[in-house]
């Protein structure tokens, strides 16, 4: 179980490596970050997430360290909401789901690998930018993700990584994702806001640790 996760993640880390086209903006939805799947993210939505996570970093003894190297987190946490609906509509489009049990398990997994929850809490919170109360999110995603590339049987090679390219291109697409140009541009075959790359947004799940990112 543990490798299958391995290759999903190894593979769908191939996703990450995208720019974007130019979408809509704040005068069309004002008030929006960006519309997905016709319903809107709120600027308001994007802030909150971007306050927990500087609050989480203020109580960190390498709070400057982490603030500094997370400069671009409004626009890092506008691109998880838009990948996580991404991937929400990938993986209906595959019948895959994931239960609040799955979910449980997965995040007792990377705890019990990282030495317990308040240390898996401050090793996402480092090197993922992610809040205490942001995880269940992150992890119901990445859990996700293992189980989209199994059902497409999608194994650690060239065509196994097109495989799952295509599912969540096809997802974005039919999302038609319109992001306010404050944030940059959404490039649907890439998968990238602006210059913004994430590149552990498919890359890390149960049975493998986050790897140490910049902005």
């Amino acid at each position: 179980m543990h490798r299958r996760r391995r290759t999903a993640l190894t593979l769908s880390a191939a996703l990450v490596s995208a720019p974007l086209l130019a979408a809509c903006g704040s005068q069309a939805h004002p008030g929006a970050a960006a519309v997905v799947g016709g319903e809107r993210i709120e600027v308001s939505t994007v802030q909150a997430q971007v306050r927990d996570v500087r609050e989480a970093q203020q109580d960190s003894e390498e709070s400057a360290r982490m603030i500094s190297d997370t400069g671009q987190l409004g626009r890092a946490k506008l691109y998880d909401l838009i990948v996580d609906r991404i991937v929400e509509k990938a993986a209906a489009d595959a019948g895959v789901t994931v239960s609040r049990k799955e979910v449980q398990d997965a995040r007792a997994e990377l705890a019990g690998q990282s030495g317990g929850q308040e240390q898996m809490a401050a090793l996402y919170l480092q090197q993922r930018g992610v809040a205490p109360d942001q995880l269940d999110d992150l992890v119901r995603r990445d859990v996700l993700v293992g189980k989209l590339a199994e059902k497409l049987g999608a194994g650690n090679t060239p065509e196994g990584q097109e495989a799952m390219n295509e599912a969540f291109t096809a997802a974005a697409r039919s999302l038609d994702i319109d992001v306010n140009p404050r944030f940059g541009a959404w490039d649907d075959g890439r998968l990238e806001l602006g210059a913004y790359k994430a590149p552990w947004i498919f890359q890390v799940s149960p049975g493998q640790e986050p790897e140490t990112t910049g902005t």
